[in-house]
């Protein structure tokens, strides 16, 4: 029996919700696909919203087996570091593909946390986790902007 899945990542765009969605399945590949455009209606929309009337509303989207749903909600709201979506990567020629697609915003870069071009921040990280290094190895971490696991290899 197949899992549903109960929560889904709603990621606010100003008008680049299908724009964004379509850039993420290119980068993901595989499996990941757009399932679902809706339009803002022509009618009944609040006074902020009426350049709206007819434009895409939200897009359901699949990245290797997550959905996700992005929103065109206006310039109200932006991304933030206080949320990011995290990518285990199996060795380093796929943090290094990773980051070449998604790491936009060269300021943002630190311990591989990289920032895309629509703002969202992503963390492109090897499958073993953090915590699982020692001291040194930690120390040298916090010195990289993208994840160099020779460098944490040779930390030892």
């Amino acid at each position: 029996m197949a899992t549903v899945q109960k929560i889904t990542p709603c990621l606010w765009f100003g008008t680049q919700a299908e724009e964004a969605a379509n850039f993420y399945c290119e980068v993901f590949g595989g499996d990941s696909k757009v399932t679902r455009i809706t339009h803002y209606p022509e009618e009944g929309l609040a006074d902020f919203q009426k350049d709206f009337a007819g434009k895409v509303l939200t897009v359901e989207f699949e990245l290797a087996g997550q959905k996700f749903m992005a929103l065109n909600g206006g310039p109200i709201f932006k991304f933030n570091e206080a949320i990011s979506l995290m990518v285990d990567c199996a060795d380093q020629a796929e943090i290094d593909y990773f980051w070449e697609k998604l790491s936009h915003v060269p300021e943002s870069e630190q311990c591989g946390w990289c920032k895309d071009k629509y703002g969202l921040s992503w963390q492109i990280t090897p499958e073993q986790r953090m915590a699982e290094l020692n001291s040194k190895q930690f120390a040298a971490f916090m010195q990289m902007k993208k994840v160099d696991i020779a460098a944490l290899e040779a930390a030892k």
